[in-house]
């Protein structure tokens, strides 16, 4: 959890992602954003995520982030 808390407070720096649970819903990320955050947990964690995977239930929250990499590793 510590490496994906890492890339997301260094792609989207000042939001508290710990306890944040609508990241999109609140428009606190953007696409932009969720593609970087995707690329870089493919290249950390080496997990291959796919277009259906791209889902705002996916990237509200760093714990929906955290189930989605456990799901596809």
């Amino acid at each position: 959890m510590e490496k994906l808390l890492e890339i997301l407070r260094t792609t989207c720096p000042g939001i508290d992602f710990e306890k944040e649970t609508a990241l999109v819903d609140k428009e606190l990320i953007d696409s932009l954003d969720i593609v970087t955050i995707v690329s870089e947990i493919m290249g950390t964690f080496g997990v291959e995520l796919n277009v259906e995977d791209i889902t705002p239930d996916n990237f509200n929250s760093a714990q929906a982030m955290m189930v989605l990499i456990q799901q596809r590793s």
